[in-house]
This record gives structure tokens, sequence and C-alpha cells, in this order.
């Protein structure tokens, strides 16, 4: 069974997240391993996750993948780097639900770059991880100025015994699925190709902030306004329908006092991207949720695309806007009226920003 914003259901527990060398557990027996950025964990990561499952599986150790902390380029030549697909901690989960029981993050510094591929072999993969096997994409390099490649990978494993297997990239068409080619859907605002690339659909997340004011006043539409990380790959300006998350208030815990407990339900949302050219507003992602009237202020939600609506216009007046945003709720509802992968839970005590 899916998710309801389709993607995979978890894999039995989280895994076990190990933020640098220092705290690797000193009794690991033994791995199979993987490294990369991971960004998206796409369906090209997930081919080659499978696979290490399927090896350590087979050889009865854990699952472990190496990720990095920030991307490479953020430290190599900073202001270059491209927007990332997911956060950090969105990533170690699906990392999670793809299979690895073990994610070693490593922060991504310029002393690491300089390291070479013999020492991060050894340091990092076979005495750190104990690895039995290693498991990388055809196109994997690793070390300083990317020395190391798959074959030298298993000319230094050899006489550890340690097996290297270089997984074929994965494909759509001529193309490579990679997390380059699901930010360009992204940009295009294709956000169905990006679904098709991602394996679900592509999602943001932030805590719900107060908005501009106009939403239910103005227009009668309330919206939910998402302060988002830095640095996040947003799609293309436009409207969209998709799914909106709320995992309840920014740093709670259990519900008190008997309040509902709202998290993780998941309810249909027509979603604005942009700086709304009607206003003039800073660039932003806020979501009305159909059928639905309660508090989010201050609750960290995430939003999924799936259907992208139209590009984003200026209307002649506000009538003719609050008919438009009217008819992309419509759409929205057609849409989504069927829900991918389960039943959208409505109700709850979540009310939109206006």
């Amino acid at each position: 069974m899916t998710r309801p914003d389709g993607s995979p259901p978890p894999s039995p527990g989280a895994p076990r997240r190990l933020d640098g060398l220092a705290a690797l557990p000193a009794a690991l027996d033994g791995a199979v391993v993987t490294v990369g950025m991971f960004d998206g964990v796409h369906r090209g990561h997930r081919a080659l996750l499978d696979r290490v499952a399927a090896e350590a599986a087979a050889r009865r150790v854990p699952a472990a993948a190496v990720t990095f902390d920030r991307h490479p380029l953020a430290v190599l030549r900073p202001g270059s780097e491209p927007a990332l697909l997911t956060t950090l901690d969105r990533k170690v989960e699906l990392l999670g639900d793809a299979g690895m029981q073990l994610v070693l993050v490593l922060e991504f510094t310029r002393e690491l770059s300089e390291v070479g591929a013999g020492a991060f072999a050894t340091q990092v993969l076979f005495d750190g991880l104990a690895a039995r096997a290693v498991v990388v994409g055809e196109n994997f390099r690793f070390g300083h100025k990317a020395a190391g490649d798959p074959a030298l990978l298993a000319e230094l494993g050899r006489p550890r015994g340690v097996e290297v297997v270089a997984v074929p990239l994965r494909t759509a068409g001529d193309e490579v699925v990679s997390s380059t080619r699901v930010r360009a859907e992204l940009a295009a605002g294709d956000v169905a190709a990006a679904a098709a690339s991602l394996g679900r659909p592509h999602a943001v997340e932030g805590v719900v902030v107060a908005g501009d004011g106009r939403g239910r006043p103005l227009l009668g539409i309330p919206t939910a306004n998402l302060a988002i990380a830095p640095g996040i790959a947003i799609p293309a300006d436009g409207v969209y329908a998709g799914h909106l998350t709320d995992a309840g208030p920014e740093g709670s815990g259990e519900p008190q006092g008997g309040a509902p407990d709202n998290r993780g339900v998941v309810r249909p949302a027509a979603i604005s991207v942009g700086t709304n050219p009607q206003f003039g507003t800073d660039r932003r992602v806020e979501a009305h949720v159909l059928d639905f009237d309660g508090d989010l202020y201050g609750h960290r939600v995430s939003v999924s695309f799936a259907h992208h609506l139209r590009d984003q216009a200026t209307f002649a007046d506000l009538d003719e806007l609050v008919a438009q945003i009217k008819a992309d709720v419509d759409q929205t509802r057609r849409l989504l009226s069927s829900p991918p992968g389960g039943t959208v839970r409505t109700g709850g005590s979540s009310r939109p920003t206006p």
C-alpha cells in the first residue's frame, strides 16, 4: 500500500542515523554499503538502493548508505550549488524507506574534499562501516579531484575480500534518471514528469506563517503560507493541484487534554507558487486546503505537487481573479477526486492562514 502522496510505504523501523565517523558503533560487524549525495532519492537511486538491500539481506548484515549534509558545490564553489530536492532529514527518512538500516551523514568540508580516494575508502567504507560489499553506480566517482571510480574501489577492496558491485544507471526513454533531470522538470513546471522520475510527487515542507491577510477577507479563499528553508527546489511559478500533509504544531509532543491529533492527515489542496503578480508579493508557496476550516498557524506541513493547472497571470479586477481561483479549486477537486494510493482524510481543527 502506498502513502496518500503516492510514495512507497516506509520500511520497518526508521534508519539509524549516524552523524560523522565518531558516531559509528565500534561493534559493527559488517555491512553492505553505498555512497552518494542521493538528492531526492529518485527512481535511479532506488534501483541502486534495492541492490544494496538485496546484497545485505543475502549476507545477513545491515544495509548502509553514506551521504553528505550539503551539496559539495556549496563548499567547493559557493553560490553555484543546485537547489536541493529534499531536506537532509527527509533524505534520511527516504533512505530508510528504501531499506537502508544505517545512514552515515558526513559533513562535507573542504578538508573532506581533499581526502584521497584510497584514504576515503579505507577510513569510511572498509574500517568505519566494515563493508563486506560496496554497491555504487557505474559512473561513481570519489576522493580528491574525483580520482576514484568503481575499478579503483574494486582494486582497493580485493585484498580485504570486499566485493564491489557497479550498477548500471537507470534510464527513462533516452535520458538517465538523475537529480539534475528532476530539477529541470520542476523548473519547467512539469510536476507530473518530476513525479515519474522521483517515484512520488515532489513535495516541499515548512512551517505555516502569517500571510498578507487578504486571502479570507478580500478573496474569500484562505491559504496556508509556507516558510520553506532556503535552497530547496520549488516548481516553476504557477498554480498546481496537490496535497497538504499536517505534521502538527512545530516542536510539539503528543496532543494534550484530548486535543485532536491531525498529524499525518493528508488533504487535497490548490497550490500557488510565485510572486502573485496581482499584488506583487515575494515568491512563496501557499495552499488553499479544500473543504477545510481550521487553524494551521505554526504547524509544520508538507505540500506535494500532483498536477500543473496553469501559469501565473494578472487579471483585470478582483472579481476576475476570484472567478479564476474558484475555477482552479474546481479543477483541483476533479483531478484529486481519486487521490493516489488511498483515501484523503478530511476534518480536524486546522485553519489555513489568510
